[in-house]
Order: structure tokens, then C-alpha cells, then sequence
């Protein structure tokens, strides 16, 4: 993870948790002189995340960026729900989701062929490594190599 993005996920994931929102992730997506701050929340109701529970964190955590100013660019906040396609951002995620199947690509290739862009499901994680099941084969990756997951939402 970035210094940048840790740092973030510092400073505003017990914001979020003291309003009783699951902080899922963020994303922070460098774009020159502005950037974009996607902030990802659940709530453990089981309800879902609404319009106006977006609303709610984004004041909150306006607050706080405003008085911490952390990023010294012009940015975007955005505070979205994790939606069907839910991003996976912590290794806990990873394990609360066994069964289920993900696409990700990895920091640096996995296979000798050099892919890092994978469709499979999640297996089992193991001390800091991922298992998914690929076409009927195991690929074990550690957890700091995965760049991005998202689940594949099924209908």
C-alpha cells in the first residue's frame, strides 16, 4: 500500500467506524493537479449504504480533511458504497469472502507467460497469501503482490 494511502486510511477510517459505517477501502488516484479521494463504506445492518449515508461521511470527513489538509493538490472527495462489483482492499476481506468469485491483477506477473490479470475464486487465505482456484488449477498469491480485486457480481 502507498505511504499516501496508508496515511489516508489512518486519518479517516476511525472517522468512519465512529459513525458506525464499515470502512471498506479507499482509493486515492493521482491525476496531476486533481486528484480523486473515493472513500468506500458498508454498514453492518445489512440495510446497505443510501444517498444520505453518503452525504453524512462526506461532511464528516470533509471536516477532517479541511482541518488535517493531507493532500496538498486540488482533489475530489467521493464516498461511495462498495456496489456489486465490491472491491476488496484488506486481507480480512479476502477471507470473508471465500467461495466467491473475483478478477484482480497483481503488481508484478505470477505466471512465467507474465500475466497479472486473473479470474478465479477465492480459496482460502493463509498467514498473507490469497489461494484462488483458476480453471481447475491453485495459484497462491501474497497479499502485498495484488494490486487491485474486485468480486464478479452474480445475477
Amino acid at each position: 500500500m502507498a505511504v499516501k494511502t496508508q496515511e489516508l486510511e489512518d486519518l479517516l477510517e476511525p472517522v468512519v467506524t465512529s459513525m458506525d459505517y464499515e470502512f471498506v477501502g479507499l482509493e486515492f488516484l493521482s491525476q496531476g493537479r486533481h486528484s480523486i479521494l473515493r472513500i468506500y463504506i458498508d454498514t453492518e445492518r445489512g440495510v446497505g449504504v443510501g444517498v444520505d449515508d453518503c452525504a453524512d461521511v462526506s461532511r464528516q470527513l470533509s471536516a477532517v480533511l479541511d482541518v488535517e489538509d493531507p493532500i496538498a493538490s486540488e482533489y475530489s472527495l467521493e464516498i461511495s458504497s462498495p456496489g456489486l462489483n465490491r472491491p476488496l482492499f484488506k486481507l480480512n476481506q479476502y477471507a470473508q469472502f471465500i467461495g466467491e468469485e473475483v478478477k484482480f491483477k497483481t503488481i508484478r506477473p505470477q505466471l512465467e507467460n507474465g500475466q497479472r490479470k486473473f479470474k478465479g475464486i477465492i480459496s482460502a487465505v493463509e498467514n498473507d497469501n490469497i489461494i484462488f482456484e483458476i480453471e481447475d488449477q491453485m495459484l497462491t498469491v501474497a497479499f502485498a503482490d495484488i494490486d487491485s480485486a474486485n468480486i464478479i457480481a452474480k445475477f
